[in-house]
């Protein structure tokens, strides 16, 4: 007996999403408790090193499971076409009409929805909570005041795909605020809510690295001004050490400065800044109201 797993991420023209794979994946483990052989077929634009679909005999395997989503659509039915010699079965599908082909191409259907079945889905649970940092994101736009010292395009094309491939759970933060944009904040309470919600904050924005320190947060800012500009400024009057300019930049460095910034000694060092006050609101005050107006009253 050898099974392959498949589902909507097994196709080129399909998608993984989280619960797709999860459902894989917890599929795949059960196989294995009960010492069961088997593959699962991934699409290679989600998993290039991984069996893809169209490279999975159909001889090599007895039977076919087909995981999560919808079971509809030509792509399922050329499964049927494809494995015929197998056992096919469908788990935790969701079934818009049972006369589809399909569907009738399945040995065996054990739904999640569809007339009148509801069953819990295939995705849960999910992992567990804390194993993977969240890291929230927040890019600076392009900045032309700083005319030929900007370096914002190849910053962010390294420093994204950095990020990319880091093992992390990305949350962009768009520190714009709108009261008509359901992706972006209303308030500067809301948008402090958001990063308190992370672990750690990577940013080309000077905002970014200032809404980080001030709520605990470690940030690991990236200047994207050639010799510096006011990231790093703003860095030195924190007294914040992770902070790289674009000439310094590369993956060493970022992963060097990861490792710190997800380190007991960074969030400690984070804590020390958080709520700290800008000196500038009281000397802004003062020079309205006159040199030392406010010590007199």
């Amino acid at each position: 007996m050898r099974v392959l797993i498949t589902g909507w991420a097994s196709f080129l023209h399909g998608e993984a999403t989280a619960g797709d794979v999860l459902s894989a994946q917890h599929v795949a483990a059960a196989l294995t408790e009960h010492g069961i052989d088997h593959d699962t077929a991934w699409s290679p634009r989600f998993a290039p090193r991984a069996l893809h679909l169209d490279d999975a005999r159909p001889e090599d395997y007895t039977h076919l499971v087909f995981v999560c989503g919808p079971a509809h659509g030509w792509q399922v039915r050329e499964l049927h076409t494809r494995f015929p010699d197998c056992h096919r079965v469908a788990v935790g599908v969701s079934v818009l009409r049972s006369d589809d082909p399909a569907v009738t191409g399945f040995h065996r259907v054990l739904p999640r929805d569809g007339a009148d079945t509801a069953a819990v889905d295939l995705a849960a649970p999910v992992a567990v909570p804390g194993t993977v940092p969240v890291v929230g994101v927040a890019l600076a736009p392009d900045q032309p005041e700083y005319g030929e010292r900007r370096a914002h395009d190849a910053v962010h094309r390294a420093l994204l795909d950095w990020l990319t491939r880091l093992d992390c759970a990305r949350l962009e933060l768009t520190t714009r605020l709108a009261i008509d944009d359901w992706r972006c904040c209303a308030t500067a309470e809301q948008f402090g809510a958001l990063v308190d919600r992370v672990d750690v904050v990577v940013t080309t924005r000077l905002h970014g690295l200032v809404f980080g320190l001030s709520r605990g947060r470690p940030a690991l800012a990236v200047d994207p001004v050639r010799g510096g500009g006011k990231v790093s400024a703003q860095a030195a009057a924190w007294g914040w050490p992770a902070v790289v300019r674009p000439e310094d930049l590369d993956d060493a460095v970022l992963d060097r400065w990861w490792t710190w910034c997800r380190s007991d000694r960074a969030r400690a060092a984070a804590q020390e800044h958080r709520a700290t006050r800008s000196p500038l609101v009281r000397a802004g005050v003062e020079h309205l109201l006159g040199t030392g107006a406010l010590e007199h009253r």
